[in-house]
């Protein structure tokens, strides 16, 4: 079993509403690049990376000369060819290296029958928790529009009934810091006994961190995530408030995860198995977590019905996954999977029990998402559609106004 051709495929699937962020927003759809790994005897495997277009395509396509003819069972192999660190200064193939990497585990878990983290090592869980993930959103087609502490109170007891999520993390740094303390409160008290986090995407200084966090610590907090930007704004408000603080954004290799063991600047590090590079290398730093007592969470990026199956396979495997994982994915319409989007029980998803990933891509979803995306295009996701002028700076002191709900 060798590596015959790659494929990359751009699409956009559309959101219920556009999602507000601290660095922007989601203009209501997510743009993904969906990769097909085509083996020699026919069989394919598929995985996922954020973003899109020609460039992204041809980033894909432009590694076959590197791969044709590579068995992919040979994933150590894989991560070298592709990743090495003097090519990397040249040209960043982390992300592409997570997608090939994610149709490689698919493919070679489908010749051999078995499941993605059976190759990693095997399943302590067979069903992994979510959070509901709450955005601001604009309003579209009757939707979104949810600014207020009441609506965000609203939104989240409508998510819990549908999906019965038991954790809610509010993204924040969209408004001023003061209108996501009110939000947080709001939540408290709608959801008693449920557990809370707050994500403000580093938006905010150190110092208004730390009184974000002292105003907060009275709720049933997980953690709270990226308050501030870099590993030394990090430590001190991990020093000056009592929550405990997590990261997805300044802890996204080994340096950076062993420098912030050994100076004790984070709690919990979010693993991404895109940002890592790849669900082996999310897999390894939430060994190297574990062995130092640190507990790993797993980290959405935006993701679809295939890098959602490999963040189910990488939450299966880790022992010290002590929290409810992110996804995006209930603001998704729609999935390029056979039978539509997996199911959420009782707030959590099962592990997928086929073989590979487990998850079956329906082609004509794929075809229709491409054609939307030839459509729609993409959208600037550092930029916020509501106000055309703005643009982020650290720390943000520019905050969008609540009654705005329309774009």
């Amino acid at each position: 079993m060798t590596i015959a051709d790659i494929r990359a495929t751009t699409v956009a699937v559309p959101l219920e509403a556009p999602l507000r962020h601290a660095a922007g927003a989601h203009w209501g759809r997510f743009i993904r690049t969906v990769v097909e790994v085509v083996g020699d005897d026919g069989l394919s495997g598929w995985g996922e990376l954020g973003g899109g277009g020609e460039s992204a395509e041809a980033a894909i396509k432009g590694l076959l000369p590197y791969l044709k003819g590579h068995d992919p069972l040979q994933l150590e192999q894989l991560r070298w060819k592709i990743m090495n660190p003097t090519g990397s200064l040249y040209n960043n193939r982390l992300q592409l290296h997570a997608a090939i990497e994610m149709a490689c585990l698919d493919l070679a878990g489908k010749r051999l029958g078995v499941r993605a983290c059976d190759l990693l090592g095997g399943a302590i869980r067979e069903k992994i928790p979510f959070a509901a993930y709450l955005f601001y959103r604009y309003e579209q087609d009757g939707r979104g529009g949810e600014t207020t502490p009441d609506d965000m109170a609203a939104h989240a007891l409508d998510l819990k009934a549908k999906h019965g999520f038991k954790t809610h993390k509010l993204k924040g740094g969209h408004f001023a810091p003061d209108h996501d303390i009110a939000v947080m409160e709001a939540l408290g008290d709608a959801l008693p006994g449920d557990r809370l986090r707050l994500d403000p995407n580093a938006a905010w200084s150190v110092e208004e961190s730390i009184r974000v966090g002292r105003a907060i610590e009275h709720l049933n907090n997980d953690y709270f995530e990226d308050p501030t930007w870099g590993l030394e704004g990090m430590a001190r408000v991990r020093d000056r408030q009592p929550i405990p603080t997590a990261t997805n954004m300044v802890v996204v290799n080994f340096e950076q995860l062993a420098v912030s063991i050994r100076h004790r600047m984070v709690d919990v590090v979010l693993l991404d198995t895109t940002f890592w590079g790849g669900l082996r290398q999310a897999l390894k730093a939430g060994h190297v977590l574990e062995t130092f007592q640190h507990s790993a969470a797993v980290h959405s990026s935006g993701e679809l019905g295939i890098q959602l199956a490999s963040m189910l396979h990488l939450g299966a495997c880790l022992p010290n996954l002590n929290f409810a994982a992110d996804a995006h994915y209930h603001h998704l319409t729609g999935d390029i999977l056979k039978g539509g989007k997996l199911p959420y029980v009782d707030g959590a998803i099962a592990l997928p029990k086929g073989p590979g990933l487990g998850v079956e891509v329906d082609r004509d979803k794929i075809a229709e998402y491409a054609e939307h995306y030839a459509r729609v295009g993409g959208y600037m996701y550092d930029r916020d559609p509501g106000r055309p002028d703005w643009y982020a700076i650290w720390p943000e002191q520019n905050w969008a106004d609540p009654a705005k709900k329309r774009v």
